[in-house]
This record gives structure tokens, C-alpha cells and sequence, in this order.
């Protein structure tokens, strides 16, 4: 992917347990953050 793509279909919960679709956040700008485990090299 690169910046200005559309994101595709997804599912993901947050740490309450919530699931949150891309959907949820249709017309709207949305940034994605992924990280390694805390307390880990990567």
C-alpha cells in the first residue's frame, strides 16, 4: 500500500474489547498504527 490508498476491509477490537470496523470510520481520514509487543527489540 502506499499513502493516499484506500484501506481495506478490517476488523479490530481495542483494548476494552470493542470491535471497530472500517466502516466506523467511513469519510472520514483514519491512521493505522501497528507496533511489536511493549518490551520487545522490534
Amino acid at each position: 500500500m502506499k499513502e493516499g490508498d484506500r484501506v481495506p476491509q478490517f476488523r479490530l477490537s481495542d483494548g476494552s474489547g470493542r470491535q471497530w470496523t472500517n466502516g466506523d470510520f467511513e469519510g472520514r481520514w483514519l491512521v493505522l498504527f501497528f507496533y511489536s509487543k511493549d518490551n520487545t527489540s522490534g
